[in-house]
């Protein structure tokens, strides 16, 4: 009888027979090969582009590298190169990228073309955003228009989710950072059949975007941190005080985000309100130097080198500078999206800890630290999970990362997101 009642409130919902899943995976494997191919083309580019702005023309303008005129000039200079995109070109480079998430939004192809020069622009020039959400953008826009002309018979829906999927894997590297993002946006949402049913399609293209990434590319998320050995109880008690901690830094510039992004919106252009950012950052670059520029990831694997290599108020002053430069570049319209950058933040906070506490392994402290931050910003809690346990490439830190998301997901749930409607109010 018991049993009879458990089937009745979890029903199991019907299977996906397998000649209807056979006929996504051509779509699915073109869609993961060339949205990380644009991917990898797009980083590409800006990495070319930015050697050529912070390394080559400084040196033949005798201007120190990173010097502090040239952070304000190079930033000040991105913020005007980007507001001409934004102003001039056909589609102005996307809606608001504050109303934006991770989520998939279908841009006209117009818009396509101005999203991407932006997006490059900024990643070489130097303000804290991350590639993720422009280039989710492109690719569901492209994959979206082309897939309907290739290939009619399909449903429309099917063309953003694999392109989203398949992007997700290009950036990380893997498909299981798809898997998680799509399945918490699949919960309590009506499905038809399984839940691998549905996942079938994305995490093919996942699969298949993030293969092409590691064969082109060779990419890798881990910082090379010392391993964690057998978890101790020091070690729970570091991280359910430094995750809720950084989530509560995090939360601050959430708090903050509806405020900075209307006293820019109130600039009424983006002639004015790209190049006042642009100079913004560069005052916070100055102050917190060179590492606190760019997307993040790169410069958190050069503290991660050395964990000992700053003090403890340096680490602090470095998360705190990056934390608003990611409030400031979120909120005038520069193109990007927030993830890495808030890993960088969480990292540093992560080191901060170790340099005060030297008991606090620097794995633990980072994973806890990018943990918290990440479920700020985010408030995704798989990929949060996910992206700190990745880092330190360490599965014993993952039971204490579980644990330590709890009091960091009651210092976030409920509360506003680092995400706006379109007339400048905060989602929840």
């Amino acid at each position: 009888m018991a049993q009879d009642t458990a089937e009745q409130a979890l029903p199991t919902p019907p299977s996906t027979p397998a000649r209807a899943l056979l006929p996504l995976i051509a779509p699915a494997l073109v869609v993961g090969v060339a949205c990380s191919l644009l991917f990898l083309l797009v980083s590409s580019v800006a990495e070319r582009l930015q050697h050529v702005l912070w390394d080559d023309l400084p040196d033949a303008l005798g201007i120190g590298r990173y010097s502090v005129p040239w952070m304000l000039v190079m930033l000040t200079a991105t913020g005007i190169a980007v507001g001409l995109v934004v102003w001039k070109v056909p589609g102005h480079a996307g809606p608001d990228p504050a109303t934006l998430g991770l989520d998939a939004v279908a841009l006209p192809p117009a818009a396509l073309p101005g999203l991407l020069l932006a997006a490059v622009l900024m990643l070489a020039g130097g303000p804290s955003l991350g590639p993720e959400n422009p280039i989710i953008a492109v690719n569901v826009g492209l994959a979206l228009w082309l897939g309907r002309m290739a290939r009619p018979r399909l449903p429309g829906s099917l063309w953003p989710a694999l392109a989203d999927a398949a992007t997700l894997g290009a950036l990380f590297g893997t498909p299981v950072a798809a898997a998680l993002v799509i399945s918490e946006a699949l919960a309590g949402k009506p499905l038809k059949g399984a839940l691998w049913d549905n996942l079938f399609g994305p995490l093919m293209a996942a699969g298949a975007g993030a293969m092409t990434t590691a064969l082109v590319a060779h990419p890798t998320l881990d910082l090379g941190l010392p391993p964690l050995g057998h978890p101790r109880w020091p070690d729970l008690l570091a991280v359910v005080v430094i995750a809720p901690a950084a989530a509560l830094l995090g939360m601050c510039a959430v708090y903050a985000f509806p405020f900075v992004h209307g006293a820019f919106r109130r600039l009424g252009h983006p002639m004015v309100a790209l190049p006042v950012g642009g100079l913004v950052l560069g005052l916070l670059a100055a102050l917190g130097g060179r590492l606190t520029l760019f997307k993040g990831l790169d410069q958190v694997a050069e503290l991660a080198k050395d964990p000992a290599g700053w003090s403890a108020g340096q680490y602090a002053v470095m998360a705190v500078v990056k934390l608003a430069a990611l409030l400031v570049a979120s909120s005038c319209g520069f193109r990007g999206g927030r993830i890495f950058p808030s890993v960088f933040i969480g990292a540093a906070l992560g080191l901060c800890a170790h340099a005060l506490v030297p008991a606090v392994p620097p794995s633990v402290g980072v994973a806890a630290g990018v943990l918290g931050m990440l479920l700020a910003i985010t408030r995704q809690g798989w990929i949060s999970l996910f992206t700190a346990a990745v880092l330190v490439a360490s599965t014993s830190v993952i039971t204490l990362l579980c644990v330590a998301s709890l009091p960091a997901w009651l210092m976030v749930t409920g509360r506003p997101r680092m995400q706006l409607r379109a007339d400048g109010t905060a989602l929840r």
